[in-house]
């Protein structure tokens, strides 16, 4: 269920056009700050040459840059660019929009009100997963 409801805001987005991956990829780094190729490859559980694909469509439309690692010249480590933690943000907001609209217009308040009680035993096992 809460699944079908992410999938539902994720689908609707037309900020910045992003793929599935390269909107994961960019909360990734909004979340944890920079990192290299090889640390998103592993955190987002794909392969070096999917991260590799995916950093390049995001660097093409100018949201991440990379930079030589200072600890370590051969390894690049990839951040936000302002404009892609301006996509970010817009992405969370059209989301917040979406998600209030269908509470409003969805639920009536006594459904609101259960969905209210919900929310600390839905984070208490997200944070037992």
């Amino acid at each position: 269920m809460v699944g079908r409801i992410a999938r539902a805001l994720r689908q609707a987005h037309t900020v910045g056009d992003l793929t599935h991956s390269e909107a994961s990829t960019l909360a990734r780094l909004d979340r944890g700050g920079p990192a290299s190729p090889g640390t998103l490859a592993e955190e987002e559980r794909v392969s070096p040459q999917a991260i590799a694909t995916t950093l390049a469509g995001l660097e093409a439309k100018g949201y991440v840059v990379r930079r030589p690692d200072p600890a370590d010249g051969r390894r690049a480590i990839v951040s936000l660019t302002p404009l892609g933690t301006e996509i970010r943000r817009d992405r969370r907001t059209e989301s917040a929009r979406r998600l209030e609209h269908g509470l409003a217009t969805a639920l009536d308040e006594a459904e609101l009100r259960r969905v209210a009680a919900a929310l600390p035993l839905l984070d208490r096992l997200a944070a037992h997963l």
